[in-house]
């Protein structure tokens, strides 16, 4: 199954039960994430981020999402060393790393580098694919309503897929059992762009926050171009 990037699909249900996943949707592998997050991040672009929600598959293409470069990074979590908040971080690559901010939203990350050397990526907007109706209602949103609004942005993304760090915090993404993961499904962006991270104080001109061309998908920034991939 090949999700094309602006696909309307509203949901894939499984006959056979949901721990069954559609023929070529392949999680992607822990050592994928066993790099530097600067390298991962861009390579996230177009996969698919996919969450198991009672008996249907709600899935997001990933279109925009910054790298933390963990006790080298001044805006990074981790940055201050290893405590039990940022503990997933140090732990084993490809694990969600879950924070809460402005005591509303939730923000999901993937834990990066080998084990016990911290990095992350956070993903900032989705392109919806699967499952737009029930991300409507999880955002208190009406059925039908304008798609962008669903998941552009980390807070509202994990508003649409119910994420949550009591329910996801270190959920192993590359297992294809989990009830969140990150999978491949053959899908290449036809270009990158990059520019500096949105809304923190520290490190604020690195050029770590990547998104796919032209997408409507991702917030507004001013973008440099990467090789097209």
């Amino acid at each position: 199954m090949n999700f094309p990037l602006s696909a309307n699909i509203s949901s894939i249900r499984f006959p056979e039960g949901p721990q069954h996943l559609p023929t070529g949707l392949e999680p992607l592998s822990q050592d994928f994430y066993a790099r530097p997050p600067e390298a991962v991040a861009p390579s996230l672009l177009g996969k698919l981020l996919v969450r198991r929600f009672a008996d249907q598959l709600l899935i997001g293409r990933i279109v925009e999402d910054e790298a933390y470069l963990g006790q080298n990074d001044p805006a990074a979590h981790a940055f201050a060393g290893r405590t039990a908040r940022n503990d997933v971080l140090f732990g084993p690559p490809g694990r969600a790393y879950i924070y809460f901010i402005y005591g509303m939203h939730y923000c999901l990350n993937v834990s990066c580098e080998p084990d016990g050397q911290a990095g992350g990526v956070l993903f900032r907007a989705l392109e919806p694919v699967a499952g737009l109706e029930q991300m409507a209602a999880l955002r208190n949103l009406p059925a039908g309503a304008e798609p962008r609004l669903l998941t552009s942005g980390p807070g509202r993304l994990c508003q649409a897929l119910a994420i949550t760090r009591e329910g996801h915090n270190g959920t192993d993404l590359t297992s294809p059992s989990s009830k969140l993961f990150i999978a491949q499904d053959g899908f290449l962006p036809e270009a990158i762009q990059s520019s500096p991270r949105v809304g923190i104080r520290k490190a604020t001109t690195l050029p770590l926050r990547f998104h796919l061309k032209e997408n409507r998908f991702v917030s507004a920034s001013r973008p440099r171009d990467l090789a097209s991939s």
